[in-house]
């Protein structure tokens, strides 16, 4: 994964940036943990500006957020629980975790969606019930791109400063991304297992 990061980031630049956080914030398991460190990486060696970095990578959370938001937005929190109540069990998610997810919204509403943004997968899924809990656009989408922006220049400052290191810690980053794919993996095939396992007791 992380030579298919380091291969997108070379060659495409910002626009490589932007794709692979956009498609981090719809498919978790492409994490921004190695996306914008390369990319902050990339930025030291002068391949592209640090602010071209950081811009491209807030922009890519974003769109990826909105996304999921105004779908959930557009298809309304009755036909969604319909769907997770018949279908949740294959992603482990249930209508409990919905009503928690947007009693907590409702709650804490920006402070959730800030600090939702450093949380993996937490970053992503939180834009679903963000939008079926009818969080205004405004306040969903100014503190999305705060916590988001704050998030990716952490990672990307933390790329850029570490320059020559970055190819040591490169070697350890590499075989530790399959893990955690692994881990991602492992997990969802455990649930399955559980979940079947209830159903037939």
């Amino acid at each position: 994964m992380i030579e298919w990061i380091t291969q997108t980031v070379g060659s495409a630049g910002a626009a490589g940036v932007f794709f692979l956080m956009f498609l981090e914030n719809l498919f978790p398991p492409i994490p921004s943990e190695l996306i914008m460190p390369l990319a902050g990486f990339a930025a030291a060696e002068g391949r592209m500006s640090l602010v071209a970095a950081v811009a491209a990578g807030t922009a890519g959370s974003l769109v990826g957020n909105g996304l999921w938001y105004e779908v959930a937005r557009a298809v309304g929190s009755r036909r969604i629980r319909a769907l997770v109540a018949r279908h949740g069990r294959w992603f482990g998610v249930s209508t409990e975790d919905m009503d928690r997810a947007e009693r907590a919204l409702r709650r804490y509403g920006p402070v959730a969606l800030f600090f939702g943004r450093m949380l993996p997968a937490i970053r992503t899924l939180i834009s679903i019930p963000a939008g079926l809990a009818g969080i205004p656009r405004q306040v969903f989408y100014i503190w999305t791109c705060i916590g988001s922006a704050l998030w990716v220049m952490l990672l990307t400052a933390a790329g850029y400063l570490l320059r020559d290191q970055y190819r040591k810690v490169e070697s350890v980053i590499e075989p530790l991304s399959y893990v955690v794919v692994a881990g991602i993996v492992g997990a969802y095939l455990w649930h399955l297992w559980r979940t079947r396992r209830s159903a037939r007791c």
